[in-house]
């Protein structure tokens, strides 16, 4: 028997599917909620000794959210797990609450665990321009060479995802000197597309022996499908080991060194945000990891009472 009722479960497809069709969530996120809210779910059924419809969901106390966020830590769920899985909880409580119309603080109330964020670490600008040369020798295959340089040129030069570098299709090629972008949530952004990006993609374009009709995907893997993200991941951990970086120098790492860099330089926050297509400017901030002597460099150089 199903730990969820189904009164329960048809709530939570409803808001699944709310959250799709309103904010447009990505697939993944929406598999990510189902889990969290589930497990919660299923724990209450046996916290209360049998499944819940929607009344005795709106008679969930704090008590038994502080019950089921200790078995989660018991069970091994770290605390940046568990806020993920909370916040989750919450959102979902909210709608139903809203929409069963009973009082949702004995669960909104709850506050997240606390952890310590873990900032992102950029390569400096020789250490990433390094990792671009070092891919290229890589592979002794001179288009997939070219191919693997054009994909990490993307994700340094423009601050792309992976997923976002490896969405492109081959009609977007000849890359333009501004590139549309659809990111998360459908969310579409302007980016600025450097000369040697362009380069890049057209040399791998001259090399790569598999026909780039418009309606096929830019980057192939070897037999001539899509390329998957982990040629690129492998090809970042050889080059790191080469040059002896840490195992935080991954394609992800290298749009941050690109957010980074760009603030560094002078960059405006706000511009680079609309450049990586976040939806909040603290999400910019965790980014762009730029030490406490350069911004105090940069206030005393510009601030008018300096």
């Amino acid at each position: 028997m199903s730990l969820i009722s189904p009164a329960a479960r048809d709530a939570l497809q409803s808001w699944l599917d709310t959250l799709g069709a309103l904010e447009g969530i990505a697939e993944n996120t929406k598999i990510a909620y189902r889990g969290d809210v589930t497990e919660f779910l299923s724990f209450m059924t046996l916290h209360f000794g049998q499944p819940n419809g929607l009344a005795a969901l709106s008679r969930i106390t704090t008590t038994d959210m502080r019950a089921w966020m200790a078995n989660a830590r018991e069970n091994g769920t770290g605390a940046r797990s568990l806020a993920r899985k909370l916040s989750a909880v919450k959102r979902f409580y909210g709608w139903l609450a809203e929409r069963e119309n009973f009082e949702p603080a004995s669960v909104l109330s709850i506050r997240s665990p606390k952890f310590q964020k873990k900032l992102p670490r950029p390569l400096d600008p020789d250490a990433a321009r390094a990792v671009i040369e070092t891919v290229e020798l890589q592979s002794q295959t001179d288009w997939v060479a070219a191919r693997d340089v054009a994909v990490v040129t993307l994700l340094y030069g423009c601050g792309l995802r992976i997923s976002e570098a490896l969405g492109l299709m081959a009609k977007d090629a000849p890359l333009p000197s501004t590139l549309r972008i659809t990111g998360k949530g459908g969310k579409e952004r302007l980016v600025p597309v450097l000369p040697v990006a362009r380069n890049a993609v057209a040399r791998y374009m001259q090399l790569c022996p598999h026909p780039l009709e418009s309606a096929s995907p830019l980057f192939r893997g070897v037999r001539g499908g899509a390329l998957n993200s982990g040629a690129i991941q492998g090809a970042m951990v050889n080059a790191r080991q080469q040059l002896g970086l840490p195992d935080s120098a991954t394609p992800h790492a290298l749009r941050h060194s690109f957010a980074t860099h760009l603030l560094e330089a002078g960059g405006d926050l706000r511009a680079i945000q609309e450049l990586l297509g976040h939806a909040s400017l603290s999400s910019t901030q965790a980014y762009t990891a730029v030490d406490t002597a350069h911004l105090m460099d940069v206030y005393n150089r510009s601030h008018p009472k300096a």
